[in-house]
């Protein structure tokens, strides 16, 4: 059985959080620490069995008493890849060292840990005010909140997939997916359409899995939009690869 709180101590669960967030953020600097391969394992099963990474989220609840992945291996891990993949990116269209730090960066800061800070305090916000259950009046029933740290979890689980497919596969399709045409255009929009759809697919199934949210299917209605607007940007002629190549690097395409 899951370990329980009760409504008149879920004030004292949230004194707990901000020293589970501190002890998180002094582990990033001790690697000898981090289970490096269970985040591969992980980041492997998110491209494969997206599944089964969080039937494994349930087991951390009922070990650890929280949701959230206490190892800030995850984070490291998808930081250091992304970088050596944007300095891959450099390597072949840039040719000024101080631009290539500032696109590592850039691409670092924004694409990842910036946007991931605002989708989690998003949906950290939108479950816990909107989608939990609502217990009984007067009753004992357990109260469970999302912790913003699994929140962020999500967003980091849902981003790699977006990773292996806008960042590696991209990068040896960038020579045709940045060349003028219909085809080019068309492959470059289904393969961000892809990405779009699968990380809030998985975005859905890391709430899906919390057992006091209701309403969770609310996580797959942004793969409806995308479906309706990646149609009319390829009837518009619109390439989000030679959009966001010469976002960075428009002198060299």
């Amino acid at each position: 059985m899951l370990p329980t709180v009760s409504k008149g101590r879920s004030s004292s669960s949230t004194s707990r959080s901000n020293p589970m967030f501190f002890q998180y953020l002094r582990r990033i600097v001790k690697w000898q620490q981090m289970d490096v391969e269970y985040t591969f394992w992980q980041m492997l099963h998110l491209c494969t069995s997206p599944k089964v990474v969080y039937q494994h989220t349930k087991y951390h609840k009922q070990t650890k008493n929280q949701w959230a992945r206490d190892d800030p291996a995850f984070v490291v891990i998808c930081s250091i890849l992304l970088m050596v993949a944007t300095l891959a990116y450099c390597a072949a269209y840039d040719h000024s060292a101080a631009h290539a730090v500032y696109v590592v960066i850039s691409v670092l800061l924004f694409h990842f840990l910036i946007t991931g800070v605002v989708i989690a305090t998003s949906c950290w916000f939108l479950t816990n005010s909107y989608l939990r259950e609502e217990a009984p009046f007067n009753s004992h029933v357990v109260e469970q909140r999302v912790e913003w740290l699994y929140a962020f979890d999500v967003h980091c689980n849902s981003f790699f997939p977006i990773f292996v497919l806008l960042y590696v596969m991209h990068y040896f399709l960038s020579p045709l997916l940045v060349a003028h045409g219909f085809i080019p255009m068309l492959l470059s929009n289904l393969l961000f359409m892809a990405a779009a759809s699968y990380y809030h697919y998985l975005n859905f199934l890391g709430y899906d899995v919390l057992p006091f949210l209701e309403r969770t299917t609310f996580f797959l209605y942004p793969i409806g939009a995308v479906i309706v607007l990646s149609p009319i940007l390829i009837l518009s002629g619109f390439n989000p690869s030679r959009y966001f190549m010469n976002l960075y690097f428009s002198q060299r395409l």
